[in-house]
């Protein structure tokens, strides 16, 4: 089997997963928790895929073919740098603490890009995928008072979390992607002793400080009722996500 093709049924097998346990959900099949619970988890699998495959179709248009050879170009997760924490620490992290962490896999090398400011683009280009699919999620449950309605709600509102967690300028995280093109080169070096620690900094705090990640949530819920979503119905989602507490 080609290197290509190992993985290849992963993101159509989540698809069918997804949609079989939202089918269950919508129908009040118990034991509704687990539907809930796989179809937030699986959808937040294919927001995943969808975010480092923004990150990689912008890069290709901004210049880096690189993204190619390297087989980002597709929406396999196993084709991303590293699928252990890209996609699997995040998806138990989220199961666990309920936290949307960022995946983070696509290499781009940026002195292909045409243009300094393609950078910001393509940094830009996976936080705005989890804003969009954020309000697609909250506009196509938008009145739905059901058990996937709250799941939908509860995975738009991760989306938004998400974004928002992105974009802070912290080294590691697509927010300071977006700056570091403009960053004077002896500013890089100083930072670049602390850039493999401060995401891994910034986690422990989210998880050990309930009033930070609380802030990135108020701010994920005001982004879903500007949607035009419900914060409502996306805590009994979250409630349910949880059906073992």
């Amino acid at each position: 089997m080609k290197r290509s093709a190992v993985g290849s049924w992963i993101f159509p097998g989540v698809l069918t997963v997804t949609a079989a346990a939202a089918v269950a959900a919508q129908s009040g099949t118990g034991p509704t928790g687990l539907w809930v619970f796989l179809v937030v988890l699986g959808g937040w699998m294919v927001t995943l895929c969808l975010h480092e495959f923004a990150h990689a179709v912008v890069a290709l248009a901004c210049g880096d073919t690189s993204v190619r050879a390297r087989g980002y170009l597709t929406l396999n997760p196993l084709r991303y740098t590293n699928a252990t924490y890209s996609f699997v620490i995040p998806l138990i992290l989220l199961a666990v603490g309920g936290i949307p962490l960022p995946g983070g896999a696509v290499l781009v090398e940026p002195h292909r890009f045409r243009k300094v400011w393609y950078a910001t683009l393509v940094s830009l280009a996976g936080p705005l995928t989890n804003a969009l699919a954020g309000v697609v999620l909250a506009a196509a449950s938008a009145g739905l008072a059901s058990p996937l309605g709250a799941a939908l709600q509860f995975l738009a509102l991760l989306q938004f979390v998400t974004a928002v967690l992105n974009l802070l300028p912290v080294p590691g995280f697509d927010g300071f992607g977006a700056l570091e093109p403009y960053l004077a080169p002896a500013t890089k070096a100083r930072i670049a002793p602390i850039r493999p620690w401060a995401p891994l900094l910034l986690f422990v705090v989210l998880f050990s400080v309930p009033q930070v990640s609380g802030v990135l949530f108020d701010a994920g819920a005001w982004l879903l009722s500007a949607a035009g979503g419900s914060q409502y119905l996306a805590a009994v989602g979250q409630s349910l996500f949880r059906f073992w507490a």
